[in-house]
């Protein structure tokens, strides 16, 4: 059972599987966030980790079993509009280019849409000043706000705009889906630091990631391995030093076992 508690309320998934096309990717994952905690979950390509992600923000594409409530809601079936306006973000893996729609159009529309109402005029000028800020502070350019959504823009600068989004819209869930890949070291500290500056005991943090050299720099709570859409292993975040010096493959034979997969 996955546990985050959001204010007063309660994220809860219980036995979530997932599966596309009719193959099973992910397969009863149990787990729990509390807040203000921080959660890696890491693993090599095919894990089942951005079936988690996506079934978790309500991706069509996913079909999903189990149970998956926020205050009492099912979730399970809504889509992902409405649960971004609960309180969860996405920060993709591979963020899509989208001609025709600002930057700052679509932070100012998700906001309003999770709060209510149109922003005056004011409104939007204090927005617009605001993405300014947290763009310099992710080291872009000022004018990476006015463009259309991640067009013209290299791997690791859609990472950044990722986490502009992030900081903008203050959501409740943040689930980040190798938010490090195409970044720099620069690119990676600045992320991390934006992340690390969100932590203040209200909301939690699933971070889906390939390698620990994200893990140093945000310190998770706690690590978990999935592999064959199973969490096989969970500890502090001195288990993501030993994946970094052994890898995964003491895992795999366990992870086939419980899944029915051949090794």
């Amino acid at each position: 059972m996955i546990a985050i508690f959001i204010g007063c309320s309660m994220f809860t998934i219980s036995g979530l599987h997932v599966s596309v096309k009719g193959k099973e990717l992910v397969r009863g994952l149990d787990l729990t966030l509390r807040p203000g905690e921080m959660h890696a979950i890491m693993g090599p390509n095919g894990a089942g980790k951005s079936s988690l992600a996506g079934a978790l923000m309500g991706n069509p594409a996913f079909k999903a079993s189990g149970s998956v409530r926020l205050g009492g809601t099912e979730l399970l079936g809504l889509p992902a509009d409405v649960r971004a306006r609960a309180g969860l973000f996405l920060a993709f893996q591979n963020p899509e280019e989208v001609e025709g729609v600002k930057v700052s159009g679509l932070v100012r529309k998700a906001l309003a849409a999770r709060h209510g109402g149109v922003q005056d005029l004011d409104g939007m000028v204090a927005m617009h000043e605001k993405l300014l800020g947290i763009a310099q502070m992710l080291g872009m350019d000022k004018e990476a706000v006015s463009r259309d959504l991640n067009v013209g823009f290299s791997g690791g600068e859609k990472k950044r705009l990722e986490a502009l989004q992030m900081v903008a819209l203050k959501p409740s869930v943040i689930i980040l889906d190798e938010i490090d890949s195409g970044l720099d070291v620069d690119g990676l500290r600045l992320i991390s630091k934006a992340v690390s500056g969100m932590k203040d005991g209200k909301r939690c943090f699933l971070i889906i990631t390939h390698y620990p050299r994200l893990l140093k720099f945000l310190k998770p709570d706690r690590v978990h391995i999935l592999l064959g859409g199973r969490i096989v292993k969970s500890g502090d975040a001195g288990l993501a030093h030993e994946i970094e010096e052994s890898g995964y493959s003491q895992y795999v034979g366990g992870a086939a076992d419980k899944t029915g997969d051949k090794k």
